[in-house]
């Protein structure tokens, strides 16, 4: 008994120093781009940062306004998931519940499969691909554009939607169901009354996680986007958050080089405020559950 009480307190302490190490690493980079981004927001003026429309850090007069910036990514995730939760939502349902088993097979294959290729394939193929559909369809001078990227950023949040769906629907005790099909109830009816409804929670969080991807994408949509520092618009050249210090950080120095991790903590605090969002909406509606 002593030996299998000091064994399992060896593996909760390492479990425990595992976890800390994992708080740790969050602490660290908030911090670090906190030292980082606040001197060039001091200097710019937290304003003329955040609301200035005119980013031009290699003018002879140089001016670090990010509005475009901020809009086009809050634009380019929200259609992204506009596109993409629903036709994830769905393809979780028919796979979870509805799909035979050799269907269920080969397209979750085919899911794990789009959750591996690399975000530069992506973009490359949105850029052979679509890009030039895009253009030939709408008839444009150029197809990169914000909707090219909501496309390609719909496509890459499919993954994570679907499996962590799957994961929450099949997880509801069978029982549920059963006493919804004893009712009367058709089987579609169960699946969206009784089994979605128990598995929101799971949803929700896959819905998460398809958030913290659009938004955290870079290589992708500055392949299809254009990157161009200009004001967001459905059919025009723009850049993201995660593109603007991509593109920038290899040369920049100085103040523009500040501006940039001063976007990169713009960004950071812009991911955490939509997750404690979520969460606390989510937390609420299980209390409200309750």
């Amino acid at each position: 008994m002593k030996k299998k009480r000091l064994f399992e307190t060896i593996i909760h302490g390492i479990f425990l120093i595992l976890g800390l190490i994992t708080v740790g690493f969050v602490l660290l980079i908030t911090v670090y781009l906190i030292i980082s981004g606040i001197p060039a927001i001091r200097e710019i003026g937290v304003f003329k940062f955040l609301f200035g429309k005119v980013w031009a850090s290699t003018a002879a007069k140089a001016s670090y306004g990010i509005l475009p910036f901020i809009l086009t990514s809050v634009y380019g995730t929200a259609g992204a998931i506009v596109i993409g939760v629903p036709v994830g939502f769905m393809t979780a349902v028919y796979l979870a519940k509805l799909a035979p088993e050799k269907i269920k097979t080969i397209m979750g294959s085919a899911v794990s499969l789009l959750a591996g290729i690399p975000s530069v394939v992506y973009g490359l193929v949105g850029m052979l691909v679509l890009v030039p559909a895009v253009r030939t369809l709408f008839h444009l001078p150029d197809g990169a554009s914000l909707f090219a990227a909501m496309i390609v950023l719909a496509v890459m949040i499919l993954p994570s939607i679907i499996k962590v769906s799957i994961t929450a629907l099949e997880a509801v005790p069978k029982e549920y169901e059963d006493a919804s099909l004893a009712l009367g109830a058709t089987p579609v009816e169960t699946y969206f009354r009784v089994s979605v409804p128990a598995a929101k929670s799971g949803i929700a969080a896959a819905v998460v996680l398809g958030v913290g991807r659009a938004i955290g994408e870079a290589m992708a949509v500055m392949m299809v986007a254009g990157n161009v520092a200009n004001m967001p618009s459905l059919f025009g050249s723009v850049r993201f958050l995660t593109t603007a210090v991509a593109s920038e950080m290899s040369y920049s120095s100085g103040l523009q080089q500040q501006a940039l991790f001063s976007i990169a903590l713009v960004l950071f605090l812009f991911i955490m405020l939509i997750n404690a969002a979520l969460n606390f909406f989510l937390k609420r509606d299980k209390e409200g559950s309750k």
